[in-house]
C-alpha cells in the first residue's frame, strides 16, 4: 500500500500546522527529514531538512506504530510553524521521497475503516463532527463516533447469531430427537432484538433533525411583523421590511444556534386571499413550508385563524406588543418578548431532541428497517412450526446481513464515495 501524506490543518497562516504521513514508508520519510524515528507516542523536537540538507523548520514530531495509530498503519505527525512557505517546502520534500504520494480526500479515515480502527457509523459520525455547528450536534456526533451505535449493533448481531445457531441445530438433526426445545430461547432472542431495533428507529427522526437542523416557520397575516421578528432573531437585516403589505413573496431562511440547537427560522409570505399571481405563489409556498416545518410560530394581531396549518405544540403569540402595552406578546421592533419566545421555541425543540437515538442518517434507518423486516419474517416462520425452521434460519441470516451493512461489514462500496467526498485532505 502506498504511503500517503497531507496537511491536516487548515491552509493559510497559523501558529502551528500539522502534516501527517501514513503507511509502510514512514521510517524512510523520517530518515530523509530528520533521522531516526523517536520513541512511539513520545513527542520529540527535531530539525527538518530538505534533500540538500537545508534547514526547513524545527518541528515537534510524533510517531505512532502500526496498530496504535488513527489509520492502523505507521503514522508520522509533524507539527511545524504554520507558515505557508514552511508547509509548501515540507510537502515538496515529502513528494520527492520514493513511495510517497499526496493523500486523497478522506483517505486517512478510509484506511482507518479498512484496517478496522473505525466502523462505517463512526466514519459518518466523524464527518458530522467536523461539520457540527452547535453543541447538540457535537454531542450527538460524539456519541456515535465513540462507537455506541456499532456496539449496540454488535450486541444485536451476537443475539441473532446465537438464535441462528440454535435453529441450525434443529435443521442438522431434523431426523433425530433434539433433547431440548430451542424455540422458546430463539423467540426470546428475536423479541429482544426486535424491541431494540424498534426503539432505535423511533428516535431516528429526532436524531436526523438534530443533525440537519430544525425548521421553525413564522406564520401570520401580511404586515403583522414577521420579517421584523426574523431580523430581530437573526440580529441583522435578513429580510426586507416595509409598511406595504405583501412585501415578502418567497420563503426567507436564516440559520442560527438557539441554546445549542441548530434551527432555521423561516419568514413566510403573509397569508391572505390575493389576486396578485406572484403573491399567490408566495402564499402557496408559505403554506407548504409551514406545513412541513418542525414548529410554527403564529403571529396574531387580531382574530386571524390558521386552523389548516396548526399542529400540536405550535406557538401562538400576540404580534406588535409595542402597540399593545400591558398585553403579553412579542415585538420585533423593540425586542419585547423575544427572550420568552426563544425560550418557548427551545423548550419545544429540546423535548423532541431528547428522543433522539444513535441512528442519525437515512442509511442507518434503511439498514435497520431491512433487518427488522427479516426479523419479523423469522418470527412468523417460527409460528409455522418445524416445517418452516429452515426458512426462519434464512430470514435470520438476512437480518444479520442488514445489521452488517449498517456498520460496514458488507455492501459499503456504494456509499463510500459519497461519504469521503466531504472529508478534507488531512482526514
Amino acid at each position: 500500500m502506498d504511503t500517503i501524506y497531507a496537511l491536516s490543518t487548515a491552509s493559510g497562516r497559523a501558529g502551528v500546522a500539522v502534516i501527517r504521513v501514513s503507511g509502510p514508508d514512514v521510517p524512510d520519510a523520517a530518515r530523509v527529514l530528520f533521522g531516526d524515528l523517536p520513541a512511539p507516542r513520545r513527542a520529540a523536537l527535531r530539525v527538518l531538512r530538505d534533500d540538500a540538507a537545508e534547514r526547513i523548520d524545527e518541528a515537534l514530531v510524533l510517531f505512532f506504530p502500526e496498530g496504535a495509530s488513527y489509520t492502523g498503519e505507521p503514522v508520522l505527525e509533524l507539527q511545524v510553524h504554520g507558515s505557508p512557505a514552511v508547509i509548501a517546502a515540507l510537502l515538496r520534500v515529502l513528494g520527492d521521497i520514493p513511495g510517497l504520494r499526496p493523500a486523497e480526500p478522506g483517505e486517512f479515515t478510509r484506511r482507518a475503516l479498512g484496517n478496522g480502527r473505525l466502523d462505517l457509523t463512526q466514519v459518518e459520525a466523524l464527518a458530522d463532527l467536523l461539520e457540527s455547528e452547535t453543541e447538540s450536534q457535537r454531542r450527538q456526533a460524539m456519541r456515535v463516533f465513540s462507537g455506541a451505535l456499532g456496539r449496540q449493533c454488535d450486541r444485536w448481531r451476537q443475539a441473532l447469531l446465537r438464535a441462528a445457531a440454535l435453529l441450525e441445530v434443529t435443521i442438522d438433526f431434523a431426523d433425530e430427537e433434539v433433547p431440548v426445545d430451542v424455540t422458546p430461547e430463539v423467540r426470546a432472542l428475536l423479541c429482544e432484538v426486535r424491541h431494540g431495533i424498534e426503539t432505535e428507529l423511533a428516535g431516528v427522526r429526532a436524531a436526523e433533525r438534530v443533525r440537519a437542523g430544525f425548521e421553525v416557520a413564522i406564520v401570520g397575516a401580511p404586515n403583522v411583523g414577521k420579517s421584523t421578528l426574523l431580523n430581530r432573531l437573526a440580529g441583522r437585516e435578513a429580510a426586507i421590511t416595509s409598511d406595504h403589505a405583501g412585501t415578502t413573496r418567497d420563503v426567507i431562511e436564516v440559520r442560527m444556534d438557539l441554546e445549542g440547537l441548530p434551527v432555521t427560522i423561516l419568514d413566510t409570505a403573509g397569508l391572505r386571499e390575493s389576486d396578485d399571481a406572484v403573491e399567490s405563489i408566495g402564499i402557496a409556498r408559505a403554506k407548504e413550508r409551514a406545513a412541513t416545518a418542525d414548529l410554527r410560530v403564529f403571529l396574531r394581531d387580531g382574530d386571524e385563524s390558521f386552523d389548516e396549518l396548526v399542529q400540536p405544540d405550535d406557538i401562538f403569540v400576540r404580534a406588535k406588543a409595542d402597540l399593545h402595552p400591558g398585553e403579553p406578546g412579542v415585538s420585533g421592533l423593540t425586542g419585547e418578548g423575544i427572550d420568552r419566545l426563544i425560550s418557548l421555541i427551545v423548550d419545544r425543540l429540546a423535548t423532541r431532541a431528547q428522543g433522539a437515538g444513535l441512528a442519525i442518517r437515512v442509511r442507518h434507518e434503511s439498514a435497520m428497517r431491512s433487518a427488522l423486516l427479516a426479523l419479523k419474517g423469522a418470527e412468523r416462520r417460527l409460528e409455522e412450526g418445524d416445517r418452516a425452521t429452515d426458512l426462519a434460519a434464512e430470514e435470520l441470516r438476512a437480518a444479520i446481513r442488514g445489521l452488517d451493512s449498517l456498520v460496514g461489514r458488507i455492501d459499503v462500496e456504494a456509499v463510500l464515495g459519497e461519504i469521503f467526498s466531504s472529508f478534507c485532505l488531512g482526514k
